[in-house]
């Protein structure tokens, strides 16, 4: 298994493909070999021997990262994850970290998808894959879904449950659970700041704004680490499965490939970078993937100031974390622009994400005139 955080590469603003929605047909350049699937499973997984009928194959849409299928047997689902097709260096789209991964974690959080097999043998269907349990349930995405409602009050019950279970699961003793070599030690937040601005730096565009002025900011203000801590790194609303019957109930966290140890506040502050409230401009509630502008979300400095209590951690120099939240998603909308220009992935979901840099590039400045 790959130990270590994984670097900036791979990640992305678009919805993952998650097991809590209902999938399609697959893209022609994302198709596999559904036989030579089955024949794995039945042999390695299910234990059966003999090639075994061939799932029905379908695909999670959206989403620039790992990709994802639901693989429908007689008698079960499964999802399926994969890396993309040309962009497969790196723990970003190391399936197999993935898997342990969360094999690892799901003892000490049950939210974890439970894996049930790894295949590192690229002949079977040209590249290493997973396959884990399916979970069942509802995911917000830019617009509620019905069975959750939009009732104010079940809104803002849904945003105490989101900060809670991050703070589940900042909660987690490292040492204990035997999983501090998934990090690299002291030193995250200043890694993390370097690592995001070269990757900018290699991946920008003329019709992008150069952000060094934020860049030098945060360089200037980097605070030491402020905790250790299992992190998820792409903890949003829309990662999460609820119960359509309870939907305070969180049924499953999706997306672990970029989960490591390190700062906790880093976490928070990436994953608010895509909270958009009911106060944003109209470009950022046009480019919301979240319906966190509903009536009864609360705000971002209220989640913030609510993860503190849970958590006991000093927020005071939020700013910081804001900012550095917001660079880092104008840099993972601008790698998959780059990667869409350069001929990387053909869906055209991605040809204004040049869009969301300059969207984030405006926020972090604002945050940083206000910091003074």
């Amino acid at each position: 298994m790959a130990a270590g955080e994984p670097g900036p590469g791979g990640d992305r603003p678009a919805p993952e493909e998650d097991p809590g929605e209902d999938p399609g047909e697959f893209r022609a350049e994302d198709a596999f070999d559904a036989g030579a699937v089955g024949a794995w499973l039945t042999d390695r997984v299910f234990g059966l021997g003999g090639a075994g009928a061939p799932p029905v194959v379908r695909q999670f849409a959206g989403g620039a990262s790992n990709l994802t299928y639901l693989l429908v047997f007689p008698d079960r689902e499964l999802v399926l994850r994969r890396p993309p097709a040309g962009a497969r260096t790196g723990t970003a789209h190391d399936v197999a970290r993935e898997y342990h991964l969360q094999r690892r974690l799901r003892p000490h959080f049950a939210y974890v998808p439970a894996v049930v097999g790894l295949c590192e043998d690229e002949s079977v269907i040209g590249s290493p894959f997973y396959v884990m349990e399916r979970i069942d349930g509802v995911v917000p995405r830019a617009e509620m879904p019905a069975a959750i409602g939009t009732a104010p009050a079940g809104m803002a019950g849904l945003a105490d449950r989101f900060v809670g279970v991050l703070a589940e699961l900042h909660a987690i003793d490292v040492d204990a659970a035997g999983l501090a070599d998934l990090g690299r030690g002291p030193g995250y937040v200043e890694r993390q700041v370097g690592q995001w601005t070269q990757r900018f730096r290699r991946v920008r565009t003329e019709n992008v704004p150069d952000f060094e002025e934020v860049i030098g900011w945060l360089a200037a203000h980097r605070p030491d680490d402020c905790g250790r801590c299992v992190i998820h790194n792409d903890f949003r609303l829309d990662n999460l499965v609820l119960d359509p019957a309870d939907p305070l109930r969180v049924r499953g966290v999706l997306d672990w490939e970029l989960a490591t140890v390190g700062d906790p506040l880093m976490d928070l502050g990436s994953s608010l970078a895509y909270w958009v409230e009911a106060g944003d401009g109209p470009v950022a509630r046009r480019l919301k993937r979240q319906p966190t502008d509903l009536p009864g979300f609360p705000t971002r400095a209220e989640i913030v100031r609510r993860y503190g209590e849970l958590t006991g951690r000093d927020v005071g120099g939020w700013a910081f974390y804001e900012a550095f939240g917001l660079f880092r998603v104008a840099v993972i909308a601008q790698q998959i622009y780059r990667r869409y220009l350069d001929g990387g992935t053909t869906n055209p979901a991605f040809r204004d994400f040049w869009v969301w840099v300059g969207a984030a590039h405006g926020r972090a400045r604002a945050v940083i005139d206000d910091a003074g």
